[in-house]
């Protein structure tokens, strides 16, 4: 797996100069721990041009690559898909109409106990830093409630991820 994710290095602005913060968009490798590349910007903003150019130096055959919100586009989908591999996007305010159409159908599954619904569905628990979380993931074949799924290439599935965590007292 390769995740790909933008970050600002905190205390790198030069206000004196009238410079803005180091941003750098770079590529985790999961199973090796280490970073495969990255790409300064000049923003947040400008992930979603840094991101091509980025997975363009990354071989991508056989495996999944995931990207937080800023880069869930079609281009880049489409990009990964041609690159020979898979992703996991993560849409929100950025893709109203598919965050709001994949919301209201893990909603609606829900409140019906997932009734006549094929899914799958897993939970990790986490003990450390002091505090314990749970991650519990579900996901499902069924694009027929999302607007213009042709759009994504190689899109096969979505899913929802719910959160929860505790400080001990």
């Amino acid at each position: 797996m390769i995740v790909v994710d933008g970050k600002t290095s905190r205390g790198s602005k030069d206000r004196k100069q009238g410079k803005s913060p180091l941003h750098l968009v770079s590529s985790w490798a999961c199973a090796n721990r280490m970073v495969l590349g990255y790409e300064a910007t000049t923003g947040k903003l400008n992930e979603i041009t840094a991101i091509p150019k980025l997975l363009e130096l990354l071989k991508l055959k056989g495996c999944i690559v995931t990207i937080d919100a800023m880069g869930c586009q079609t281009a880049i989908a489409r990009q990964i898909i041609e690159q020979k591999g898979e992703y996991v996007l993560g849409p929100k305010e950025n893709q109203p109409l598919l965050y709001e159409a994949v919301d209201d159908y893990f909603t609606i599954a829900r409140n019906d106990g997932f009734k006549n619904i094929k899914y799958g569905y897993a939970e990790e628990i986490d003990k450390g830093h002091g505090r314990m979380e749970i991650r519990r993931h579900w996901i499902c074949e069924n694009l027929s409630t999302l607007p213009h799924p042709e759009r994504w290439e190689g899109l096969r599935n979505i899913g929802m991820v719910e959160r929860e965590w505790e400080r001990p007292a």
